[in-house]
């Protein structure tokens, strides 16, 4: 029977990232904490990609729904970003639009972001401001004037945002987030702070508009107070669900999420996560995968904890 296990993250080092994730690198924009490519750092696979045990252990780890849903893949992406400076303005495709786009076999990418710290006056921009007509937009695109129809948004940590397809989005500076989203990088950059255009960072204007919706809102939603004790979903959608887990020392019995496997990134604190013959010890950012077949799980919290938990949807 597969048990729980740890991934070994991986990092990307893109201009606008900081010194929160790894405080001895120069700058570190995303650690991605949950991907098919990460490798297993301990248990049975360990040195196994994700997607390796994903095809091997199929619905014991996925669950039942998942495999009927998106098959073997493991369907999910999980990041953390710091945000020293503004991200690219940018959107993302849906399934139908990515196979359209880049070909068979790609996901769209819907997403959501938890704000895990956020630096006074802290902003992001989600959507368009009202009236926008496809007209405009299309001539704004091409000239880069999108910006003045961009809506911009005042966040605090605790806050949650969900970004659907086709919703123009941008982070600020300031800002530690935690994503989650379809596995899926597919990213379509509309402006760029005219930093310079290379080819790691060049603009997608006409996959952009075929992308973008701009019917479609930012939601921000304002999470429970901090010193709110216990497990609080934040968001279901379509592709995944997100729960908050907060509180001090003390013991919570975690209600399962059937038919779905559970990542577990510890945000702040110690938390010890147990099983019936299991257990492991988890300090800040580190994430523990757990398999669909486990249902009953009980976590001990060392002192002032946060974490969250994802699962498919």
């Amino acid at each position: 029977m597969i048990q729980p296990f740890m991934l070994e993250p991986t990092y990307r080092e893109y201009v606008w990232g900081g010194k929160r994730l790894r405080p001895d690198a120069e700058k570190t924009a995303e650690a991605w904490v949950v991907y098919e490519d990460n490798l297993a750092a301990n248990g049975a696979y360990a040195g196994k990609t994700l997607a390796e045990i994903a095809e091997k252990e199929r619905e014991a780890l996925l669950g039942r729904k998942v495999m009927a849903q998106t098959g073997a893949r493991f369907p999910l992406l999980i990041k953390l970003l710091d945000c020293a400076d503004w991200l690219s303005l940018q959107v993302h495709p849906n399934d139908t639009q990515a196979e359209q786009l880049e070909g068979p076999g790609h996901f769209g990418k819907t997403e959501a972001w938890y704000v895990v710290e956020a630096d006074q006056g802290a902003q992001l921009l989600g959507g368009l401001v009202e009236g926008v007509k496809y007209s405009a937009l299309n001539t704004s695109l091409q000239t880069g004037k999108i910006m003045s129809l961009t809506e911009c948004h005042d966040v605090h940590s605790g806050d949650t945002i969900f970004i659907p397809a086709g919703l123009i989005h941008a982070l600020g500076p300031g800002l530690l987030i935690y994503e989650v989203q379809q596995t899926s990088d597919i990213t379509y950059r509309v402006y760029d702070w005219d930093r310079p255009m290379t080819a790691g960072r060049k603009l997608h204007l006409d996959q952009a508009a075929v992308a973008l919706n701009p019917e479609l809102k930012g939601e921000l939603l304002h999470g429970p107070p901090p010193d709110f004790e216990g497990v609080r979903e934040l968001l279901n959608s379509t592709y995944f669900r997100m729960d908050l887990i907060n509180g001090k020392s003390g013991v919570i019995n975690l209600t399962p999420r059937v038919d779905s496997f559970s990542a577990i990134t510890v945000l702040d604190g110690h938390i010890e996560i147990r099983g019936t013959d299991w257990h492991y010890e988890l300090k800040r950012f580190e994430t523990l995968v757990i398999p669909a077949i486990w249902q009953d799980i009980q976590l001990e919290l060392d002192g002032q904890a946060r974490a969250l938990r994802s699962a498919a949807a």
